[in-house]
């Protein structure tokens, strides 16, 4: 609270009109400030209520301008000065004035700052994406997917070579493992494409709103184990069920995704679904979420879970490490002795490198008490 009855303070005051200063005594008496100008310029004091006033704040050097509520200002050259009477009048700095004077608490902020931003990366961001996918209607989910799709199908996937009848074979055996697993028919959407891909090697992957799409390549590798292939593709449903493609997508892209669903034009966050799904990867807990339902699944009909194992093994033995986190096909290459490494979706079953840790989840399986909750897990 300011005190009474202290030194004036000889300053300047512009009127707010006039560019030529008037002197001017200043003091503080209880909440106003006073401003006295000469008895020849204008007689008595102007009065302000100091909650009114934009005081300056403290700098090291330059003038001091106070800004008052009538549009005049007061302009004091000697900022210790300044200072000094402000002090004395109980004029105090705010908090997070005085923190920017402190160079600890600068370096406090700071460190508030990286921690804030740290928590809300790991934890914020997670909990947010989540609650934004589930919260999307699903024909914008299913407009996403097939935006998705038909821009891979550009850049990746060519038109599949398998026999009809394989493909139908697979369909039907995949269709049967969802009504086993769903017998009260509420099984998300899902729809079966297949394609060939020499970039993408043996692959298999969701995309957001229930496109599954599998490799010629990954079909032909698991050609004597069908069963396998049917539980990539119920691995693939899990992500569906848990919309993890359309989390990935909200996280790498949450203020477009937003917007979009707000004003009901996502066409900006559709143009930036390619280039998302190339970088992005699902987090270890939504991996083993949807490894968690292709066994149960798996279960459901009569199918022992081991049998991804298999799948793992093979996929292990043909892929090389790329050094950066993910793992890449390994063909046989045009040149002598070479080899020719292909392009791998994050998104994609293939791209994941912890094989071993799979393979002995998938063999170690055995059902639980609460198999009941599987698809909450």
């Amino acid at each position: 609270m300011p005190t009474t009855n202290q030194p004036e303070l000889a300053t300047e005051w512009f009127d707010g009109r006039s560019p030529r200063p008037r002197r001017a005594l200043l003091r503080c008496e209880g909440r106003e400030l006073i401003v006295r100008l000469p008895e020849d310029q204008e007689p008595g004091d102007r009065r302000y209520l100091l909650r009114g006033i934009r005081w300056p704040e403290r700098r090291s050097h330059g003038l001091r301008h106070t800004e008052l509520p009538d549009g005049s200002l007061i302009q004091h050259a000697d900022a210790r000065e300044w200072d000094a009477w402000a002090q004395s009048n109980g004029l105090l700095e705010s908090t997070v004035v005085g923190w920017m004077q402190s160079w600890r608490g600068a370096v406090g902020a700071m460190v508030a700052t990286v921690v804030f931003l740290a928590a809300a990366w790991f934890w914020g961001v997670p909990l947010l994406s989540t609650a934004i996918a589930h919260s999307i209607p699903h024909s914008v989910e299913a407009s996403i997917g097939e935006a998705s799709l038909k821009q891979l199908r550009a850049l990746f996937l060519k038109p599949s070579e398998l026999p009809e009848s394989q493909q139908a074979k697979l369909r039907q055996g995949f269709a049967a493992l969802v009504q086993n697993a769903y017998p009260e028919g509420d099984a998300p959407p899902w729809q079966l494409s297949f394609h060939k891909s020499k970039a993408l090697g043996a692959n298999a992957f969701a995309l957001p709103g229930g496109q599954i799409v599998i490799t010629d390549e990954l079909v032909n590798m698991l050609d004597d184990v069908p069963d396998a292939t049917l539980g990539i593709l119920a691995h693939e449903l899990g992500h569906v069920e848990h919309r993890h493609g359309l989390d990935l997508l909200v996280r790498a892209s949450l203020v477009s995704a937003v917007v979009g669903v707000v004003i009901g034009d996502a066409s900006g966050f559709l143009a930036t679904v390619p280039a998302t799904l190339a970088t992005q990867a699902y987090s270890r807990d939504a991996e083993r979420q949807s490894d968690a339902q292709a066994a149960h699944m798996l279960h459901a009909s009569g199918i022992s879970p081991a049998v991804m194992a298999t799948f793992f093994e093979r996929l292990q033995d043909n892929e090389v490490s790329t050094g950066d986190g993910t793992a890449r096909s390994r063909k046989p290459s045009a040149e002598p002795g070479g080899e020719e490494v292909s392009a791998s979706l994050p998104i994609a079953i293939s791209s994941h490198p912890d094989h071993a840790e799979r393979i002995r989840y998938f063999r170690n399986w055995t059902p639980s008490g609460d198999d009941a909750d599987w698809r909450a897990q």
